[in-house]
């Protein structure tokens, strides 16, 4: 049985504020949800079951058991599957409205500007900075609004960023509060999250993006909101527009958008998911997964956390070769530096992009 869009979205369009040119408007827009993790599947979720006719999910990565405990909208069994594939079938059983397009590689310099093509809104559900940057800087280019979120543990950031004004100019971006990129700042991988607080910036990632589409409520415009979990505290961070599209489109021309810790990692000291494939028989190969519960498509011989990998500790054979993996190819490549410094002579290799690229 296929409900009626008065049926479904009933409590909705009953909104005085929304109505049903409100809901039309959510029908006929297409939004880009970039990332499909502990922000991004959500965000999906409830704009799908809220009506907005075009959803268009991006996400190279695929379930993780590690994932599900602030990833709601996935199952023990589909644990290793494409996350934007998984998602879109679970919003097909409960959006009949909603068209569900997917992209199930990398969010890139090379692919950016056409995944922006006839959207309406852009949202960032990544937990990469040169990512988040990237759909920042071409949303600016391109004159998109960008609904912002990210996460450090109990905090929580959301802006509607690049906002079309009354006189024709836009409104602050992710660089007028950030102006350059960190590199020492942890994603959740490495500093942890708790649940509740990705549920919260996810919904509040919906709220402005239902705002911008129907025009009801005052966006985040100019101004970055700040939630801490553990205090049941907010700030805002006011913005002042700086970095206009002139300015941005000169860094556009140089900047690479590569994650930093991916970018220098030595090339001598890396194995491909191809050659790893061809060498998982020998006998003198030990390999080492460093975050644990990975969904592992082969056996390790051992499983040692990135946070308790101490080189001192670690019994080395010199006859065999050492594979360090985990889920992108980052904790993996910090537990090889640190071998290679203890036992500069021991071969030691990284899986090139983790088990993702596998």
């Amino acid at each position: 049985m296929k409900p009626t869009k008065n049926q479904l979205f009933k409590r909705q369009i009953t909104l005085s504020e929304i109505g049903e040119a409100g809901q039309e408007k959510l029908q006929n827009a297409s939004v880009l949800v970039v990332g499909c993790g502990g922000l991004g599947s959500p965000i999906a979720v409830y704009l799908a079951s809220s009506g907005v006719g075009r959803i268009h999910l991006v996400d190279f990565d695929t379930v993780d058991i590690s994932n599900l405990h602030r990833q709601v909208f996935y199952a023990l069994d589909d644990v290793g599957k494409p996350k934007a594939e998984v998602l879109r079938k679970f919003i097909q059983q409960r959006a009949p409205f909603t068209k569900i397009e997917v992209t199930n590689k990398a969010v890139s310099k090379d692919n950016i500007f056409e995944l922006l093509e006839n959207i309406d809104v852009v949202v960032d559900g990544t937990d990469s900075l040169p990512t988040k940057y990237l759909l920042n800087d071409a949303c600016v280019l391109k004159q998109k609004p960008l609904v912002y979120g990210s996460l450090y543990k109990f905090d929580g950031y959301v802006a509607s960023f690049n906002m079309l004004q009354q006189d024709g100019s836009y409104s602050g971006n992710l660089r007028d509060a950030f102006p350059e990129m960190a590199t020492d700042i942890p994603n959740c991988e490495e500093a942890g999250t708790l649940n509740a607080i990705v549920g919260f910036i996810a919904t509040a990632q919906v709220n402005e993006v239902l705002k911008i589409i129907t025009g009801v409520g005052k966006p985040l415009n100019s101004e970055l909101l700040i939630y801490n979990s553990l205090q049941n505290t907010q700030l805002k961070m006011k913005l002042k527009s700086i970095f206009t599209i002139d300015k941005i489109s000169k860094i556009f021309k140089v900047q690479t958008y590569v994650d930093a810790a991916c970018a220098n990692q030595n090339p001598d000291w890396q194995i491909t998911p191809e050659e790893l494939k061809e060498k998982l028989t020998d006998d003198n190969i030990e390999i080492i997964a460093v975050l644990n519960n990975l969904k592992l498509p082969f056996k390790v011989h051992q499983t040692i956390h990135i946070n308790q990998f101490d080189a001192e500790k670690i019994e080395v054979d010199h006859n065999k070769t050492y594979v360090m993996v985990c889920q992108r190819g980052l904790n993996s490549y910090r537990a090889t530096e640190r071998l290679k410094k203890k036992y500069p002579n021991l071969k030691v290799l990284n899986l090139t992009g983790g088990i993702s690229s596998y």
